[in-house]
């Protein structure tokens, strides 16, 4: 038997965090006297305790590590810890998409944007469309996209896009349309053919992966407030250049399309 002390040494696991694991009936003492109270550990114990710590270094919660602990089965555990791993990725891509993005904001003197006046011509596409809050729509917007794809096949005609109400950025949740270009729309599940209709865009290029997008969206807002008159509707997008072309983000093309009102 270990005391407590000493299976704190071995394992790099606090006397504090030991006794905080044995009230949550994680990691229980071999043997606790009974007339002193004191915990003592066995040599068996210490890969476990160590598995524990590995886990809280990857911020597993404590009530997925029981889980992990107590799961007999060896692919359900390895599924548990990919299911978090998986977590900690996306949580590290929003990680580097607010450093680019703080970044871009925070260097002295900021390249300037250049924007096109554009006429678009009302359109027929393949969209898919639902109303949705703003932190559901990267997998909203994978499901619909795959959707879209399935559907039209070889028959797209140019880049997907999509428009974007301006209750979702104002209230967190609005109107949502995907669209792919094809002369011919087919009706199958959520995919139905849907008209754009003719709009007079302010048009810049935002470059590099989406999750920065906001800091284009505002040096765009900015300059229509300057040069244009902004006109309600939906935002559009166009992407030009996405990760379905090239794996490389800093190769990826975002067309922004902000309405206005042009009196020349």
């Amino acid at each position: 038997m270990l005391t407590i002390g000493e299976f704190s040494r071995l394992t790099h696991l606090s006397v504090r965090t030991l006794r905080r694991y044995h009230e949550g009936a994680l990691l229980e003492p071999a043997v606790v006297d009974e007339a002193t109270g004191y915990r003592y550990y066995s040599v068996e114990q210490i890969p476990t305790a160590q598995v524990i710590n590995r886990l809280r270094e990857l911020d597993v919660p404590l009530s997925d590590v029981q889980r992990i602990l107590r799961t007999p089965d060896p692919g359900v555990r390895s599924a548990l810890v990919a299911q978090h791993l998986q977590r900690l990725e996306e949580q590290l891509d929003r990680t580097r998409a607010a450093v680019t993005s703080l970044r871009r904001l925070l260097a002295p003197g900021p390249a300037p944007i250049e924007v096109e006046l554009r006429a678009e011509p009302a359109r027929t596409v393949a969209a898919v469309q639902a109303v949705i809050g703003d932190r559901d729509v990267e997998a909203w917007f994978a499901g619909a996209m795959a959707e879209l794809e399935a559907a039209v096949g070889d028959r797209v005609s140019g880049p997907p896009g999509g428009t974007y109400d301006d209750a979702l950025f104002e209230q967190g949740r609005g109107r949502v349309l995907v669209y792919l270009p094809t002369a011919s729309p087919p009706r199958t599940g959520r995919v139905r053919a849907v008209t754009l209709p003719a709009a007079e865009l302010a048009v810049t290029t935002h470059v590099g992966e989406h999750d920065g997008v906001e800091v284009t969206y505002g040096q765009l807002g900015s300059w229509v407030v300057q040069n244009a008159m902004s006109v309600a509707g939906p935002v559009r997008e166009v992407y030009r250049v996405g990760p379905r072309d090239v794996s490389d983000p800093a190769a990826w093309r975002t067309e922004i399309g902000w309405p206005v009102f042009r009196v020349t």
